[in-house]
């Protein structure tokens, strides 16, 4: 397993041994990686004894020698990461009686790839000769050691019983940081209720993680998605994020709002998806995306995060009552509903998708080019009207007729109540399949339904988007065992023929998208059910070495006494799946209703 290390912009991705060496690992800062290797060149014999992140920024390592059955030298490793920059302290303990020389070398090498070649995504460089690089478009980025470490290493003495420190700091300089601050770890987990019995550690451990990931921007703490490869703003992740976080993380509710305001669409861009009203998808500072061979420096290729914007709104007016922040983004979810009336591109009512840039094939949450298939395993042809999209716009109209109505301008709200009216009764008419007691995944460009069992249901509930003589049915649906794992809801049903267990979304359990659920059956009344999902989702977070909902994990049934299938590169921490954590425990406290 690795560990990751995160604060604000810069973060680490080291192996067991709390080194970077291979693969994803390395020192990352604004989508760049700026140190493929760091490994120390420790002692002879010294063996990893400990290995421990009392916090997401902070690693301590207990290492020692020993000699027949005594020990002799023993190490205490501390690494800090700061914005900017990581701090290493060595601290070494002689045993013995005798006198004492040891010797400490480090390993490094600079890369500065941009993240998506560090992924493997793009082809990447030679890696440079020396600790700087000079982009195409004039950035420079460099790797500074203060004090620098000496050639051959350092040589410490060692008196008898005796003990002697020594070390560094590394910055990581880029000119594309900014000055803003994230509030300290104490005053973050204050502001939230800690948890109570069996979710105590592990909401301690989430609430850790929501800290570590936050980005510090102008308008307010933002949210990474996940490390390694999302530390960056993301419109659905950091909506969702906040959406959970309520009613406690109002700054984090209020600067994810701002930040996407700040950068709403403004013109047509087919290459980054861009239209006037609409909620980016994600911010990328690497190289590649600053020089417009990817479009992700600002890409839009999201149907769900506009809506998603204006119910974030709408539950954080909700539940603080602060109207005076409804008032300020008044032109943006007036924008947003305006890009919402564009995207029902045949004016069917529904909200669909056409990819037209160089980005995403999948515009809604399950993002990947195969997830959106037929029951005969055929891939639906877009345009798309995924059937959660649809459930986050009915929420949308409702939030923004709530908006209307508290500014006291109640004709606007009546004729958004009409059209989320509108709305609840095209997803019956359009989407219910009685035959499988569930919604269809999406409808295709020929508006055929993809009769297929799917997840995302799950979120119709979640959005209110269900009759209520309707839901237990489809509850029992999504419970049943085709789709219910013992750990979460399969995003595929294990009867379809794109099914399986190990895919990124055809049959995989994704913690955040059963929480979603949860959520859903929490407002329609199953407390039990509700309960049963949400205690499953703990379980699973309990069965993990350190109590983190992973990204999502293989969609095998569950085994008495075995954890989860792993998926082998799901992210760690992610920002939904903390705030998933938080979310159920305040729906099974009775502190939220949805």
């Amino acid at each position: 397993m690795t560990i990751p290390l995160k604060e604000d912009d810069t973060y680490l991705v080291l192996n067991a041994k709390g080194f970077a060496e291979e693969g994803a690992e390395g020192f990352y800062r604004h989508d760049t990686r700026f140190l493929s290797r760091y490994r120390l060149l420790l002692p002879p014999g010294l063996r990893l004894l400990e290995s421990r992140s009392p916090r997401p920024d902070r690693l301590v390592q207990f290492w020692a020698r020993f000699h027949d059955p005594n020990g002799e030298l023993h190490l205490r490793r501390s690494l800090w990461v700061e914005k900017g920059r990581v701090r290493e302290e060595l601290r070494f303990q002689n045993l013995t009686p005798e006198a004492m020389e040891v010797r400490v070398g480090l390993e490094a090498v600079a890369s500065f790839v941009d993240l998506f070649q560090a992924r493997g995504w793009h082809p990447a460089p030679q890696e440079p000769p020396g600790l700087s690089y000079r982009a195409p478009d004039g950035v420079e980025q460099r790797v500074a050691f203060h004090p620098p470490i000496p050639e051959g290493g350092f040589r410490l003495l060692l008196p008898p019983r005796g003990e002697a420190a020594l070390g560094w700091e590394v910055a990581l300089e880029s000119p594309l940081g900014t000055e803003e601050a994230l509030p300290p770890y104490e005053a973050f987990l204050q502001a939230f209720p800690p948890g109570e019995g069996p979710w105590e550690k592990v909401v301690r451990q989430a609430l850790l993680d929501l800290r570590a990931l936050l980005l510090a921007t102008p308008e307010g703490p933002v949210p990474a998605a996940g490390i390694p490869w999302f530390v960056a703003p993301f419109g659905r992740d950091s909506l969702l994020t906040a959406f959970m976080l309520l009613p406690w993380g109002k700054e984090v509710a209020r600067g994810v709002l701002r930040y996407l305001a700040r950068r709403q669409g403004a013109v047509l861009d087919p290459w980054r998806e861009e239209a006037p009203g609409k909620i980016l998808h994600e911010v990328r500072l690497g190289e590649l995306s600053r020089t417009g061979r990817v479009p992700f420096a600002r890409y839009f290729g999201t149907v769900d995060a506009t809506p998603l914007f204006l119910v974030l709104l709408g539950r954080y007016l909700d539940l603080t009552g602060d109207l005076a922040l409804v008032r300020e983004l008044r032109p943006h979810w007036e924008a947003a509903l305006g890009w919402m009336e564009a995207a029902d591109l045949d004016g069917d009512g529904l909200l669909e998708f056409a990819p037209s840039g160089g980005g995403l094939a999948v515009h809604s949450w399950k993002d990947s080019h195969d997830s959106m298939s037929h029951q005969d395993g055929r891939l639906a042809e877009p345009p798309l009207a995924v059937s959660e999209v649809q459930g986050y716009a009915l929420a949308a109209y409702r939030a923004a007729a709530g908006f209307y109505r508290a500014l006291g301008e109640g004709k606007r709200a009546e004729a958004l109540e009409g059209r989320a009216e509108a709305l609840f009764a095209l997803i019956q008419e359009r989407f219910w399949l009685p035959e499988l007691g569930t919604y269809a995944l999406a409808l295709d460009r020929d508006k055929e339904p993809l009769r297929v069992k799917a997840s995302d249901a799950g979120h119709l509930l979640w959005a209110g988007a269900v009759p209520l003589e309707r839901a237990r049915t489809l509850a029992a649906t999504l419970l049943a065992e085709e789709m219910w794992t013992g750990w979460g809801l399969r995003t595929l049903g294990a009867r379809e023929v794109r099914y399986n267990p190990l895919s990124y979304h055809n049959g995989s359990v994704w913690p955040h998208d059963t929480a979603l659920f949860a959520g859903g059956l929490f407002r329609y009344g199953l407390r039990e059910e509700g309960e049963r999902v949400a205690g499953a989702l703990l379980e699973l977070a309990l069965s993990q070495p350190d109590l983190r909902l992973p990204e999502l994990v293989g969609g095998f049934a569950r085994e008495e006494g075995l954890p989860p299938v792993p998926y082998p590169v799901a992210c760690r921490p992610q920002a939904w799946d903390a705030g998933a954590v938080v979310y159920l425990f305040a729906l099974v406290q009775g502190l939220r209703d949805w």
